[in-house]
């Protein structure tokens, strides 16, 4: 049945109501753009109503102000806001995984808001170089000979990929092949990189003879190592260690490129964490290169950080993609400055909060927790609340099957309703 559209006579015009509008107590202080915009979305979406038979009339006049006025905070609301992270998971993903301190914070926005020696030397009166502020850094922290930053971890992998791979095969064990998120796949970004993947053994076990006999002169550019990081293989399972790899690339004169994915840059076994090799140890191992997240156990912003040969790192910089996939100011001087607190590595483990979090007491959680149960108790007398033991995740693809001993605050409903709760 077409609809009656005479109804639409009813609705008043802009300009009408515009008038009136800039007379009303709660919408004075848009600005004449804000509220036209307001005005004709919130008259559109009427108009929509009225044909759809939802709705026969247009509102009194108080309720089309209260409509105007909620459209108007729509448009000036931020979507990207802080949080209350109560999910039990450190570097959860959704949730922009590493908290920044107050100290990189500051900093970032300290060089956001002026201008910077971003690719400017000083010293030497010229221009520079924009991974020098976190390639110092780096290298002293993990005995590569030079380091660099893209926007992300599946970048600096693509960029490696493109820059010193393109149109050669690449020795990967089956059991590596991940997906490392959002339905990104190491085999992906390989093929987009112009490399040849070449799977050895199975994939639950990969020996070093599986990589020996796979490699055929003038067609394997080097190996490839990924740290199964988000995922564990039990029972009869085993991969060739990185040092083993090392040793077989050397002798056919490969790289070895290491993929660390998380990328903790101190050792984390205090915690339990035996399977999560540190950058440091994975150099000194015997990769040429590893690439690692800025944002995961590192603590910082999202970044892509790889680390190792200078003559392998020197073709990363110059290669048209690194360009492209280049990190800005911010994030170089959020880089900076985390990486700076590594330098003396317990002040880190203190004031990175993904750091702080991880080597937290049991003493200093369940005091946390008590402290969070007292503060819910005086705001909603009508719940009951409880400190008691729990267990929460590293996340961010870290030790996946490591559960970090924790404490919670428990949360009862008179009325038993998860529903009724959420809405408290």
């Amino acid at each position: 049945m077409e609809p009656n559209r005479n109804i639409l006579r009813a609705l008043p015009k802009v300009d009408v109501v515009l008038e009136e509008a800039a007379a009303i107590a709660g919408l004075k202080s848009l600005s004449r753009f804000q509220l036209t915009e307001a005005v004709r979305r919130t008259l559109a979406e009427l108009r929509a109503e009225m044909l759809a038979g939802r709705i026969s009339a247009p509102p009194e006049r108080e309720e089309l102000w209260a409509k105007i006025a909620a459209a108007a905070e729509a448009d000036l609301a931020f979507s990207l806001r802080p949080v209350i992270n109560a999910t039990g998971v450190v570097l959860h993903t959704n949730l922009g995984r590493a908290v920044m301190s107050a100290e990189m914070a500051e900093r970032t926005a300290a060089i956001a808001s002026s201008y910077s020696t971003l690719e400017y030397d000083p010293a030497a009166g010229k221009r520079g170089d924009r991974h020098s502020h976190i390639e110092k850094y780096l290298t002293r922290l993990t005995g590569g000979e030079a380091a660099m930053a893209v926007n992300n971890n599946a970048a600096a992998l693509l960029l490696i990929m493109s820059a010193l791979f393109r149109g050669q095969e690449l020795i990967v064990s089956r059991g590596e092949l991940v997906e490392i998120g959002g339905s990104f796949r190491i085999p992906d970004i390989m093929r987009q990189g112009g490399v040849k993947l070449k799977a050895v053994g199975a994939t639950n076990r990969t020996r070093l003879d599986d990589y020996a006999r796979a490699i055929i002169p003038d067609r394997t550019g080097g190996l490839l190592k990924v740290h199964s990081s988000n995922f564990r293989i039990i029972g009869y399972a085993g991969q060739t260690p990185a040092a083993e790899l090392a040793g077989l690339a050397r002798e056919n004169n490969l790289p070895l490129v290491y993929d660390l994915g998380s990328g903790a840059l101190i050792d984390l076994q205090p915690l339990g964490f035996h399977d999560e090799p540190s950058v440091p140890r994975a150099l000194k191992e015997g990769a040429d290169l590893v690439c690692f997240s800025g944002d995961k156990l590192l603590g910082g912003p999202q970044a892509g950080l790889i680390v190792g040969r200078k003559n392998h790192i020197d073709k990363l910089k110059s290669h048209p993609l690194a360009r492209a996939l280049r990190v800005d100011k911010m994030t170089l001087a959020a880089l900076e400055t985390v990486l700076r607190l590594y330098l003396d590595p317990e002040e880190a483990k203190r004031n990175i909060p993904v750091l702080a979090m991880l080597f937290a007491t049991d003493e200093d959680l369940r005091g946390r927790a008590e402290q969070l149960r007292l503060i819910l108790a005086e705001a909603a007398p009508h719940l009951t609340f409880s400190a008691v033991p729990a267990e929460s995740q590293t996340g961010g693809g870290a030790a996946p099957e490591k559960p970090l001993p924790s404490w919670a605050v428990a949360v009862e409903s008179p009325n038993g309703s998860e529903v009724r709760l959420e809405e408290y």
